[in-house]
This record gives structure tokens, sequence and C-alpha cells, in this order.
């Protein structure tokens, strides 16, 4: 399979044993009744398997629609996926799944998700600090707070539950280059990214006047605690939810999806760059 056939919305790629392992949201149940997620391998980046099933929900499981940005991370020799998920009766939020690989099956290791029950939160994303302490970060969905907000929380560190409370990075409505004349902010997407200069970014997605973009931010202290400024944006031309990773040449790229309709969505990538200590798109 191409990019041009793999119809996603929310792409993440694991670099891992000479392999590049794709997951995202299915474009077909993305917003309706799913029962799973799917996994895409390469070699090259270029032809990518058939779609395999990673995740299928659990008998009984708490969750039953709009399964979302899956992220799979390696941390302490197993693989976690951060996924986001609903149900009728039970807000969005984000639950942290385990696996021993990185085509699954990922499986529950908790009794439910670990962002906040009354918050309707999505697009859970890892961060392991200088001290080798594990953070969740996610968005506190315009939904309920109207401005969009990212937070960060610590972790246990096997992952099974909070380790403290989430305290706010940033909102969607503080870039110099927000959409004023909107009525809400949202924050899409947080992803992690340090810099060869030791600049702590965090790339993330909302709407302006060009549609949907990728917007990055840095911390004025290089840690998750500091003080976040925004950057200009990364991409706007009707594509966000990214991230970026090493390719096994070394390379880096940004990868997202557009456009942002449905079911038109596809997987792109770009070469990225750092320049002045901060991303470009080459």
């Amino acid at each position: 399979m191409k990019f041009r056939d793999i119809n996603i919305r929310d792409p993440f790629v694991l670099v891992e044993n000479g392999k590049y392992y794709l997951y995202g949201t299915r474009g077909e149940t993305a917003w309706t009744a799913a029962k799973g997620l799917d996994v895409y391998v390469s070699t090259d980046l270029e032809d990518w398997s058939e779609p395999a099933e990673c995740f299928s929900l659990p008998e009984n499981f708490w969750a039953n629609k709009e399964i979302w940005a899956p992220e799979v991370h390696k941390y302490k020799e197993k693989y976690y996926m951060f996924v986001s998920l609903r149900s009728e009766s039970r807000n969005r939020a984000t639950q942290i799944l385990r696996s021993d690989s990185p085509e699954g099956p990922f499986l529950p290791f908790t009794d439910g998700p670990v962002t906040p029950e009354e918050w309707l939160c999505l697009d859970g994303t890892f961060y392991v600090d200088k001290n080798d302490k594990p953070y969740i970060i996610f968005c506190h969905e315009w939904v309920q707070v109207t401005d969009g907000e990212v937070h960060a929380m610590p972790l246990t560190d096997d992952l099974s539950a909070p380790a403290g409370e989430p305290f706010l990075l940033f909102k969607a409505s503080e870039p110099h280059w927000a959409d004023k004349s909107r009525d809400m902010y949202v924050t899409d997407g947080p992803f992690i990214y340090r810099t060869k200069g030791g600049r702590l970014l965090i790339i993330w997605s909302t709407f302006t006047q060009t549609g949907y973009v990728q917007a990055v931010a840095s911390s004025d202290n290089g840690e998750i605690d500091g003080k976040w400024n925004h950057e200009d944006l990364l991409f706007e031309k009707d594509g966000g939810h990214g991230m970026i990773f090493e390719d096994l040449d070394g390379i880096k790229h940004l990868i997202l999806h557009s456009p942002n309709e449905n079911p038109l969505e596809r997987p792109v990538m770009f070469t990225v760059a750092e320049k002045d200590d901060n991303l470009v798109i080459v």
C-alpha cells in the first residue's frame, strides 16, 4: 500500500527493529462506533503492508465510539499505546494499553483511563523528563472549556495511574497568530520534541483562517514545567495532528494527515530540519 491508499487520521510512526510501524485513527469509523485500530508496517516509508488489527475492543469494555489518535511508545522494554475513546455514558478520555510487540495485540492493563474522569480529554502523548519521570500530555477539549487547553500530568513509573494533578501548559487562544474571530479555540494532537540545542518543543494543531494547522510551542526553561511561548506556524495548508520521527538514515520527518476532511484524509510526510534551534520544513 502507498500513503494514497491509507485512509487514516492522526498518523503516528514508531521506528523499531529496522522497520516503521504506522498507526492512526481509522478514517471510516472516525466519528462512529468503532471496534479497533490497525498497524501498517514498512521497511522504506514507501510501501506499506495491508492493515493488521493491533487493538480490538475487549468484551464489556467501557468505550465503544470514536477510537482516536493512537500513539505507541517503547518504555522499559514494553510498548504502550496512548489512545482516546468514549461511550454514550462516559466522557472522552485517554487510556494507556500495553503490548510485548509493536504489532500488538495492545491490551488494557488498568481498569480505565488515566485522564480526569470529569473532563473531556483527548490526544494523550508521552514524555519522560531528564529525571526519568514519566508524564502524559493531553488536551482538555474545547467542547467543554471553549478555549482548548494542553495539560501535563505525572504518571506512576509503571504508567498505570496518575502520580499527581494535571497542570496547564497553554491555551489555544494564546498564540499571536490565533484567529480571534472564532468563538472557540481548539487544541489537538500535542507531541513533544527536543532539539539538539536542548529546547523542548510541543507541536500541536488548531484551526486558523487557513484551516487545520500544525503549530509549535517552546518551553522557556527546557522542561515541561516552563512557560510556553508560541512560534510561527510549521504547516498551514489544511493539515495537522502530526508527529516527528527520525528514519533509519537519521533524517527527520513530520507526518500529519491532510486534508482535514473525512474520508479524504491521508498521511502526508515532510522532511524537517532544525534552524536556529527551531523546526522548519525543508
